[in-house]
């Protein structure tokens, strides 16, 4: 079975070397869509052309986050290659199966044995908790203890899907979940580690120059990110957070429905 991730990135050489080595690990290959990096993303992600990234597209900048764009070019993408099953996935995020398997790939393809053609990711968000805590240049997975369960809607992180003749849509949800006739997910939800900030620092060099379509804004796309303010940032306290337990037991009681890091709520 080939089961490709396909990343659209941008500037993302805080995470790129950890998120590719983590899929090589798991017997993922990846597709790379660069979106006018200006950092050392694709020179990082070259090394590993022997080592589980097969190809490396661009989509020209225009000066704004054009995630529907990104998005239209990945369902092209999941037409166009020949692999058995896809992953709508980003450069913050870790993707893991549940127990007992041993890998991503091994996981999916139980899945697919018992009939299921699409998977749901359990989001567990990864935060510094002080403005002094940095993870930058350090093995986030690793060093990074505190999480929330972040569950804004059932299922939502339908990401990973069987190839399909009919039509494969990411982009009407924004990207949230994927959508095709004839889906059939998994009861079983696998694992999604997400790293969205590694310091204070770091959000605000994320977010603090991303501007947005207004085709998008006029969707109500990018609500919590559209108005962010370095002095609005939340980072989250850590007597609200659980900590990561070393016997791979996800604790999924009081889940969150909405980040709090925005300032917008």
């Amino acid at each position: 079975m080939r089961v490709v991730a396909l990343i659209a990135v941008r500037n993302e050489e805080l995470y790129i070397k950890r998120c590719l080595e983590h899929l090589e690990s798991q017997g993922i290959e990846t597709c790379l869509i660069d979106n006018g990096s200006t950092d050392r993303t694709i020179e990082i992600a070259k090394t590993f052309s022997q080592r589980g990234v097969f190809k490396i597209d661009s989509l020209p900048f225009n000066g704004t986050f054009e995630l529907e764009e990104q998005l239209h070019y990945k369902e092209k993408l999941a037409h166009e290659i020949p692999a058995d099953w896809f992953i709508h996935q980003d450069a913050d995020e870790i993707r893991e199966a549940p127990k007992p398997f041993k890998t991503l790939k091994e996981g999916i393809e139980a899945v697919d044995k018992k009939g299921y053609n699409a998977i749901n990711f359990d989001e567990f968000v990864f935060m510094p908790t002080s403005p002094e805590e940095s993870y930058e240049g350090k093995d986030y997975v690793k060093e990074m203890k505190y999480y929330f369960f972040l569950e804004m809607r059932s299922q939502h992180h339908i990401k990973a899907w069987k190839k399909t003749k009919n039509r494969v849509d990411l982009a009407s949800m924004g990207g949230h979940f994927v959508e095709f006739k004839g889906i059939k997910v998994s009861p079983v939800p696998f694992i999604l580690r997400h790293y969205i900030v590694l310091s204070l620092a770091h959000a605000n060099e994320k977010y603090g120059t991303r501007k947005f379509p207004q085709k998008e804004l006029a969707r109500s796309w990018h609500i919590d990110r559209k108005d962010f303010r370095p002095n609005n940032f939340i980072l989250p306290r850590r007597e609200d957070m659980k900590m990561l337990s070393d016997d791979g037991i996800w604790d999924k009681t009081d889940p969150w429905k909405k980040h709090i890091s925005f300032g917008q709520f």
